[in-house]
């Protein structure tokens, strides 16, 4: 049973270690902040992932105890690097992109962040 253990252990730092290697490439190499930001959250975000999956199956396998520690990492890292990203991507849109070179949606309503203010009461007749 334990050579099994740390194989399945050394399988997911491997793959752990394979994720962010690309990750940290991606950010160094790709070109503009848009791609820039995919790269860190996606592919290190699983590399990190996969680093707790596996201590998980160690502490599990091999010291026969349950962590919640690396569970609990790993909930809050899946939730909030989504998050972050959106944030990060919404605000480069608004530093650097106008409103003229957005596509026509047809629609009633616009971009989500690039919607005309709302017109001025009427307060002409008071």
């Amino acid at each position: 049973m334990a050579l099994a253990s740390e194989i399945l252990v050394s399988f997911f730092l491997v793959v752990a270690g394979i994720f962010g290697f690309v990750g940290s490439f991606g950010l160094l190499k790709l070109r503009h902040t848009m791609q820039r930001l995919h790269a860190p959250t996606k592919a290190t975000t699983l590399g990190v992932g996969g680093v707790l999956i596996a201590s998980m199956l160690y502490f599990l396998l091999v010291k026969g105890t349950f962590s919640f520690h690396e569970l609990l990492i790993t909930l809050f890292l899946f939730l909030t690097a989504p998050i972050s990203a959106h944030f990060v991507a919404k605000t480069f849109m608004q530093a650097n992109v106008r409103h003229e070179d957005l596509p026509d949606t047809e629609r009633d309503y616009g971009w989500s962040v690039y919607d005309d203010p709302p017109p001025e009461p009427d307060t002409a007749g008071k």
